[in-house]
């Protein structure tokens, strides 16, 4: 089985693994102020995206593939991201599978991912990013067959790495992060990197709603330098 058919993206939960069942369900429940509280704007505004939230099983247990972007960007510099970026024509309909091929072609770019190893098996409710007014498709992957990954082009892509689910559901890695903006949000910290913003808020929510949440001290803070 494979992402795609007819050229077409396709989306699949046949053969997905049994952990990641809960997972698939709750794309197809969950609704988009249950994510984040940053709606797309009515007018239509902003760039269309998509983002590639792959998950793997690697040497220790069942991950998920992040990047930390280059310090050097101009927008979200330095931050630990899912792969992914805006749709390109070539993508497709925006409203259609566009956002399924901008988030494997992002990723590919980005990781040197080879996107015939994933399966696309849920789509999460568009969301809003207002600092770069980007209007963005989460797509869920299972890194069915795993291909060797890294920073293809480092005036982009700091780094590539793979962080442990049970990692991200650990307490002693959770902290809230307060932004001077007076923003605050979930992190986390893994991997050398703390995880923060759309990102940690997205994964946030897959623990809660994936049923993988563990109690942990919303009290403890992490200010961003």
């Amino acid at each position: 089985m494979t992402t795609t058919r007819g050229g077409e993206a396709a989306v699949s939960i046949q053969g997905l693994p049994q952990w990641l069942q809960p997972v698939a369900r709750a794309a197809g429940d969950v609704l988009p102020e249950q994510l984040s509280r940053f709606l797309p704007p009515p007018s239509g505004r902003g760039r269309q995206s998509a983002v590639l939230i792959l998950f793997g099983e690697g040497e220790h247990g069942r991950d998920l593939l992040l990047m930390e972007r280059a310090s050097s960007l101009r927008s979200h510099a330095g931050q630990p991201s899912f792969p992914g970026g805006a749709l390109d024509p070539e993508d497709g309909d925006p409203e259609g599978d566009g956002p399924l091929r901008a988030a494997l072609r992002e990723a590919e770019e980005e990781t040197g991912l080879d996107p015939s190893g994933v399966q696309i098996f849920g789509v999460l409710p568009r969301l809003y990013i207002p600092v770069s007014e980007f209007v963005v498709t989460p797509v869920l992957g299972w890194w069915r067959t795993p291909s060797p990954v890294g920073a293809v082009d480092q005036a982009e892509t700091a780094r590539v790495f793979r962080v442990p689910v049970a990692d991200l559901a650990d307490p002693a890695n959770r902290a809230t992060m307060t932004h001077p903006s007076g923003f605050r949000g979930p992190a986390f910290l893994v991997e050398g990197a703390v995880v923060w913003g759309f990102t940690a808020g997205l994964i946030d929510r897959i623990l809660h709603f994936a049923g993988w949440e563990e109690p942990w001290d919303r009290g403890r803070t992490v200010p961003l330098a």
